[in-house]
């Protein structure tokens, strides 16, 4: 990782770089980039890069336009599946305004701010994902198909796993970027894959999520495939999720997530008590929505210590010490935004001392009478984002307003379109 001024120019020179990719990310998470030539470099460390912000969907309007992007040297990394000669690097960016001001609609910086909070109360946490994907064939014009890539099952091996080798690839290639794969596999669905790669701090475990999903998408078409992480790409199959796993620790460093902690169950309370009104950001796509209630996706707002169809589960590690894995979040999501939203619901919970009801193992299809359901549609969720006072007390007004605004949009074009799988293929499958 590089810190300096001199650590990355030097690192420039020595790796014959000559392109820089800017890469930041809207309200929506969408990955954005700005390319400069090296010699610019300098200048961008020192002054910044301005771009016209009016372009980025809930950002800035027409008459108020610029932005500067503020390159975080630590992020530096070579592009490994670009050329070897004439290398580019990139850097993921901070958003200000021109006069120094952090931009408010950065969501990067929105999770740095819930670190900072969690740090204020005398807490730090760790946080990892587990990412499923598919992986399809591409018609004759270079175009993504309905059709998975095989017709594996969890934990195949190949040949029946045609995706063994390209797991491998994407390993390699993410231990080149400097982050560390634990584990690869075929997951439940036809060609679904997951790579399970180490837990970091968060803004640095939003990064590396964010590295991972360009990577994948990359190699697979280097492959001739395509992969989506769209949440429901085949509506009768596996959904892909995102499992958020989250370590608390005190100063001290001693593991607080523990449902025999009276700290860590007023932190999983938290959680578990906002969980509606963040599920917008979590559920952000009219298609996140079929995935709940189906092959293992969660369904009622409930925690177990193990059983994997509840909202929340308390694995613990071989050294004994517990971590909460939330498992409602998916691919369409802002992990920046999802982060520092889990984060804040924890800190509330923390500070109003929540109660955490007791462990609940039911499974999905069972009706049981006083369980709360997660929202069952895109419109729900934004209905209890938008009366949410919490969600108004931790997230900028602007960018709240914003978000809620293109959500009910997007939920009124899917309710008029008149094949509504079609619609979410047309405006999700090529994007997510």
């Amino acid at each position: 990782m590089l810190f300096s001024f001199d650590d990355i120019m030097e690192y420039v020179e020595e790796n014959d770089v000559k392109f820089i990719r800017l890469v930041f990310f809207d309200i929506f998470g969408s990955m954005k980039n700005i390319s400069i030539i090296s010699t610019e470099l300098p200048k961008a460390l020192e002054y910044g890069v301005t771009f016209d912000a009016s372009e980025i969907n809930g950002f800035m309007n027409i008459g108020e336009s610029d932005l500067l992007l503020k390159p975080d040297p630590s992020t530096a990394e070579i592009l490994p599946w670009r050329p070897q000669q004439d290398r580019v690097l990139r850097i993921f960016c901070d958003i200000c305004y021109p006069d120094g001001r952090t931009f408010e609609g950065d969501s990067r910086n929105i999770l740095k701010r819930s670190v900072d909070c969690l740090k204020e109360l005398g807490y730090s946490c760790d946080i990892g994902s587990e990412c499923k994907f598919y992986l399809f064939e591409l018609d004759e014009y270079g175009n993504p198909t309905n059709k998975p890539h095989d017709n594996g099952t969890y934990y195949d091996v190949a040949p029946v796993d045609k995706g063994e080798n390209i797991r491998r690839e994407i390993c390699l290639t993410l231990e080149e970027m400097g982050i560390q794969p634990e584990s690869s596999y075929h997951q439940a669905g036809p060609g679904q894959h997951e790579i399970v790669f180490k837990y970091g701090a968060p803004v640095e475990a939003a990064d590396h999520l964010m590295t991972f999903k360009n990577l994948v998408k990359t190699i697979a078409h280097m492959n001739g495939l395509f992969a989506s992480f769209m949440p429901k790409p085949l509506q009768r199959q596996n959904g892909n999720g995102i499992f958020v796993n989250l370590s608390l620790y005190d100063m001290d460093g001693n593991s607080v997530i523990d449902y025999n902690n009276e700290t860590g169950r007023q932190f999983m309370a938290g959680i578990l008590n906002h969980i509606k009104e963040i599920t917008l950001f979590l559920n952000p796509l009219t298609n996140s929505y079929s995935r709940f209630g189906e092959f293992e996706a969660p369904k009622f707002i409930t925690w177990s210590p193990q059983n994997r169809q509840q909202l929340m589960r308390i694995p613990k590690n071989l050294a004994g010490d517990c971590r909460l894995e939330l498992r409602s979040p998916d691919g369409g999501a802002n992990p920046y935004l999802v982060f520092a939203l889990m984060i804040y619901a924890g800190i509330d919970g923390i500070k109003n001392k929540m109660i955490l009801g007791e462990p609940v193992n039911v499974t999905y299809k069972e009706d049981i009478e006083g369980l709360e359901c997660l929202p069952q549609n895109l419109e729900t969720a934004v209905n209890y984002a938008k009366d949410s006072d919490f969600l108004k007390n931790v997230l900028p007004e602007n960018i709240l307003s914003t978000y809620i605004e293109n959500k009910k949009i997007e939920y009124d074009k899917y309710v008029k379109a008149r094949v509504k799988e079609q619609y979410e293929r047309d405006l999700y499958f090529g994007s997510i």
